[in-house]
This record gives C-alpha cells, structure tokens and sequence, in this order.
C-alpha cells in the first residue's frame, strides 16, 4: 500500500495538515513510525470531513473508534482504491497544459454527480481519465458541446448501474449479514467484497464492449451500404424509422392497489418481454416510462409485428393488457434518446388505443409492405396535441 507523507496525504485527502494532525490525536488515523499515512488514511480523512459535514461530533467519532465500537479499518481493502483522491494539479492548470476548455473539463466532475467544482479546485486522480480522453478528442477537432453530451449520458447511465449494484449488494449482503449479527465494517472489508468489486468491474466493462459491438456495427453497415450505393452496386429501400409506444392499462391503479413492489416486479417482467421481442425485430427500447416504454424500429413493419407480439405476450404474461401507438417519419437523435414530431404524434397515438390493441399511423402502414400484420381502417381522429386529423388503423394478425 502506498504511503505519503503528512503534507501530501492532507493534499489528497482534501484537508488541512492541522485538519489531519487533529484525526491522529483522536486515534481516527494512525501513521506508521515515520509519520507516513497509507491510501486507506487518505480515504478515512475524506470520509470523516464528509461525516463531520452532516453533523456528526468529530469527537464523539473519535472516542467510538477508539473503545472499538466504530472502525473504519474496511477502508484499507483493495475495492475501496475506486474512492479517489485528489491530485496536485487545479482544473485552470491541467487547462493550460492540455488546452482544454476549463469548463469542459471542470463538467467531468458534474457529469459524475458531484457539486460544480471551481477552476482552482484540484482534479481527482480518477478525473484525470476523461480529462485524458477529452484532449485527443479535443485536438482531433471534436466539438465541446458534443463531448458535453458524451459525459453526461456516460455519468448519467453509470449512476444507475452504481446505484443498483449498491441497493442490490445491500438487500442480498449487507442487510442479511447485518440481520444475522455482523458489523457493516466486517462484511465491507471481507474477501468476497474485494472479489466481488473486481468482477463487477471487469462485468460492467465487458457489457460495454458488448453494446459497442452492436452500435458500431449498425454504423459499419450504414457506410457500407452508400459506399455501394455510390458505386452503383447496391440500392437500400429507404424506410423512415418508427417509434413504438407501448402504455400498460391500469398502472397507476394497480400500485395503488398492490404497492410499490407489485408495479416493481411489473415492470421487470414487462422489462425482459419488451427487450427480448423489441430486439428479435431489429428495435431497441429507448428509455422506461413507469407504465410503458418507448422502442425505436429502423424498419415500421418490423415494428408492427413486435407490437403485436408485445400485447399478446403480455396476455400471455398475465400481466394487465398493454395498448400500442406507432408512427413513423423523421427523427432527432440526441444523448441517447430521441426527439421530434415522429415521437410526439406516437405517443398521441398509444394514448388514443385501447387494451389489446396496437394502432398505427398511415405512414407505418405505407412503410409495412409484406410484413406479417394486416390492418384495419378505423379513419379519421383527431389526437390532442396534434393539428388536424390524422388516418389511423388497427394492426392486425393477418387473417
């Protein structure tokens, strides 16, 4: 384990040197015989100026940790080496030194979820990775705006990931350990816990090497296919991409009726059906809507005949009947998620059908030629929010 001496340890755990000789004097930091502090002290500082900060005696701390009550000893492990330290370098400087706007770089620490830090603030060691990355990108002509929008699905994305590791590590070990007469500190520091933190780590990484798999293939495809084109030897059919939809009945009522865990198991059963058939038709849900979800189809009639699996699966399922509206035209991409008229008038549409039923706009139906759905005139409605009325249909099993 690395060690530091007492200037530098005060440094990167981002308190005074008077700050830190006072933890020593409490017994909540114990330096070795030549007044060097380890990695895990750098963190027991950070952690008790944040304890400190919401209240908590430093004192009272210090007389618990010392008649052994409270021992923050866990945070010598190898999975706490994640809680980073602070570095010797200011935002203003890696600024001029890397000629990145300091503001752009300053957002990795938002992005992070963290309070908005000032130009003179030092950077994190785990900070100086994308501060890194954003000055190739930077000096390969990318704009700061765009990398703007890259670190703020990044962080928003890997919040939830950490924040569901988190909640799920402590209903299946912390709390049953706890239930069953253990410390926090003694399952926190235990071997599984630094096993565990390895794997999820290697986990998450390889989930992402998985999803890059299939978003830069999709981009592959497309330069191939106008690079054909433009060679003469292949023409695409091109087909305005749909959006989907697709609303639960009776949500709201059912967690009223059920609680929170009911519409919790709810939606992940409708989770894992809406994913697995969205995906088998060439679509990708979007994002979660509490009582539905939103799917993107590059093909309308692929997204026609999911919709129909969707609502019979969720029959199948029994889960309460689902209603589905779809249109198709152009869309915005941006941070992940999509915008535009396209999606609006879809969500009008879902709005406007029954339970059990998937209705679609003319624009779906011209664009599902040979596809397995049939469809039913129902003709002209007006949808709020929508000017003027629009043709719409109910798609159907054929036969």
């Amino acid at each position: 384990m690395e060690r530091y001496e007492t200037a530098e340890a005060a440094q990167r755990a981002n308190v005074t040197v008077d700050e830190l000789r006072r933890l020593v004097e409490l017994g909540i930091l114990k330096p070795d015989a030549e007044e060097r502090f380890t990695s895990g002290d750098v963190r027991r500082a950070s952690l008790v100026e944040s304890l400190v900060a919401t209240g908590i005696s430093l004192e009272g701390l210090g007389a618990a940790m010392r008649s052994g009550q409270v021992s923050l000893d866990f945070l010598d492990a190898p999975a706490f080496e994640r809680f980073s330290a602070y570095s010797g370098v200011t935002f203003a400087a890696l600024a001029e030194r890397t000629g990145v706007p300091v503001e752009l770089l300053m957002f990795i620490r938002e992005a992070a979820g963290s309070a908005a830090p000032a130009p003179d603030d030092r950077v994190r060691d785990e900070e100086l990775a994308p501060a890194a990355m954003l000055e190739a990108a930077v000096t390969g002509g990318m704009r700061p705006a765009a990398l703007q929008q890259l670190m703020r699905v990044q962080g928003d994305s890997l919040r939830r990931v950490a924040v569901t590791e988190s909640a799920i590590w402590q209903s299946e070990v912390l709390g049953p350990a706890m239930a069953a007469g253990a410390r926090p500190d003694e399952v926190l520091g235990a071997d599984f816990a630094d096993r565990m933190s390895v794997l999820m780590e290697r986990a998450v990484i390889g989930m992402y090497h998985l999803q890059q798999t299939q978003a830069w293939s999709a981009d592959i495809i497309a330069g191939l296919e106008m690079m054909l084109a433009a060679a003469g030897l292949h023409s695409r059919l091109e087909h305005p991409p749909a959006m989907c939809f697709l609303d639960i009945a009776g949500y709201t009522r059912l967690t009223q009726e059920r609680g929170d865990v009911a519409a919790a198991q709810l939606a992940e059963q409708l989770g894992r059906l809406v994913q697995r058939t969205s995906i088998k038709h060439g679509g990708r849900p979007v994002k979660w809507l509490g009582d539905g979800v939103m799917i993107h189809f590059p093909n309308p009639g692929q997204g026609v005949v999911a919709a129909l699996d969707m609502v019979a699966g969720v029959i199948e399922a029994g889960l309460p009947p689902a209603h589905v509206g779809l249109h198709a035209g152009p869309v915005i991409f941006q941070e992940g998620d999509y915008y535009g008229q396209t999606v609006n008038v879809a969500a009008r549409i879902a709005a406007f059908a029954q339970a059990g039923e998937v209705i679609v706009s003319q624009a779906v139906v011209n664009d599902s030629a040979g596809s397995a759905a049939a469809f039913l005139e129902i003709g002209q409605v007006e949808l709020k929010g929508v000017a003027g009325a629009m043709l719409l249909f109910e798609a159907r099993r054929p036969g």
